[in-house]
């Protein structure tokens, strides 16, 4: 058991205090007759040093006092103010990772993270990891990425659940970006759950988990769902102090409108997070509302307005490094090259996406399972196209099946649908018509009922 003081400081054992007692005494040339008196003796310092008795306070601080140091660095080793000088080198390396690269900014978690360990100060510890998963994210090391956010987890087991919420939404979001959305539904809507259960109805903790629960619901085509979040993200927004968190509710909410064709209230939303994200200076989540901006004007069919918006959110993550987001939106921007008529062009960003990684360009590793799986599937969705267009179906068909098989290990039903009519389109006017029935009848099933296949019931509503 951890032995505090009054005023809530932790002390060391008593084997580990006896050794700092004796080693400061010796560098200052003190007897122990010199450093007890006038309050103790000599034979308790040498019983102390010898960690035979566990010092109470008042003799810790007469000790401390004697040798020049703080009371908290003689109980625990650690230098004075040594975890206030740790947040805010870790609000350093925050604010590195806004608006850097990410592995530069890892470098400063790994160094203020290997200093908590060396001091054990836990919640410092916790941070600088959750800090490290979020730059692995970035850069795309996603298994990395989930290991760290696990280990914060653990770290701050034995505190409140608000206070491991943002580990369980990087842990989440590593699964989401991998192709695993059901499991990054479990993730979120288990904890909702165990909020709800415990009474504890904490606004950021909350508004956290259902913007991050947006975008897996999304996907896997369960947008009553999606939208239910963005409404109780709404109603807590005002509860909710930090403006990064806002902004990211402004930007999910967003999403859910453009599937309800509320295409200028999207909009709204999207430029109120980019204000947002502008004020904070938070790069790599501004680019994220170029993107999403520009798929709203893709969807809207002003496509030239769309490979602008997508042409700034990539040149933003490129700047910064941000590989695996960089590759994503190269996809949504082949999509719109497409379109414009500009197929060789889109071609050429899709191809380097799906073969493997240039270190020079600071990827790490090719789109497919494991690693941006529902964007692998829709680049070979596109490259499909594309090869429909030119009359290869033999490669056309490749792609689709490629992206089918992506799309369906992710539980990405909400485009499911639309490639098993693509696939089955072809293979009809191929005359395998018998394939085409089951392409179609596959994709039947998914539209039959989004999400509910694959979920389980909502989590409870919290009290507002």
């Amino acid at each position: 058991m951890t032995h505090r003081s009054s005023d809530g400081v932790p002390v060391d054992d008593p084997a580990e205090i006896g050794r700092r007692v004796l080693r400061l005494r010796g560098e200052r040339g003190l007897t122990q007759r010199q450093l007890a008196e006038p309050a103790y003796t000599a034979a308790y310092v040498s019983t102390l040093e010898s960690g035979k008795v566990r010092p109470s306070e008042a003799a810790l601080r007469h000790l401390a006092d004697r040798l020049g140091v703080s009371y908290e660095e003689l109980a625990t080793g650690r230098p004075a103010h040594l975890a206030a000088e740790l947040r805010l080198r870790l609000t350093d390396a925050r604010r590195a990772l806004a608006t850097g690269a990410p592995e530069d900014a890892a470098e400063l978690f790994r160094t203020a993270h290997e200093e908590a360990v060396t001091h054990s100060l836990a919640d410092e510890q916790a941070d600088a990891l959750l800090g490290l998963g979020d730059c692995l994210l970035e850069s795309g090391e996603l298994t990395d990425a989930r290991d760290r956010f696990a280990a914060a987890e653990r770290l701050l087991a034995d505190q409140p659940l608000p206070r491991r919420v943002p580990a369980v939404r990087g842990r989440a979001t590593a699964h989401l970006l991998s192709g695993e959305l059901r499991y990054a539904c479990y993730l979120l809507e288990s904890t909702l759950d165990e909020l709800d259960a415990a009474g504890l109805h904490d606004p950021e903790a909350l508004l956290l988990l259902y913007t991050a629960s947006i975008a897996p619901y999304m996907d896997m085509g369960a947008h009553a769902r999606a939208a239910h979040a963005a409404e109780l993200a709404l109603a807590l927004a005002p509860r909710v102090g930090d403006p990064a968190l806002v902004a990211g509710m402004h930007r999910g909410v967003a999403r859910t409108l453009i599937a309800e064709g509320r295409i200028a209230e999207a909009d709204a939303s999207l430029a109120k997070a980019q204000e947002l994200y502008r004020q904070l200076h938070i790069r790599t989540e501004l680019a994220h509302c170029h993107w999403m901006r520009g798929y709203v004007h893709a969807q809207d069919g002003d496509l030239g307005h769309a490979e602008n918006e997508l042409r700034t959110a990539r040149d933003i993550l490129a700047s910064k490094r941000a590989a695996l987001f960089t590759e994503q939106v190269e996809v949504e921007l082949a999509d719109v090259l497409r379109r414009r008529g500009k197929t060789d062009e889109a071609e050429a960003l899709l191809r380097p996406l799906l073969t493997a990684g240039d270190d020079e360009q600071g990827r790490a590793g090719p789109l497919g399972a494991g690693r941006g799986a529902v964007h692998a599937g829709g680049a070979h969705r596109l490259l499909g196209l594309i090869a429909e267009e030119r009359g290869d179906t033999e490669r056309a068909e490749e792609h689709y099946c490629a992206a089918l098989s992506l799309l369906e290990r992710s539980s990405a039903v909400g485009d499911l649908a639309d490639l098993c009519r693509l696939l089955g389109d072809l293979l009809r006017r191929t005359g395998r018509v018998e394939a085409a029935m089951d392409a179609y009848r596959t994709g039947l099933g998914h539209r039959a009922a989004p999400g509910t296949t694959t979920l389980g019931p909502a989590p409870a509503t919290p009290p507002m």
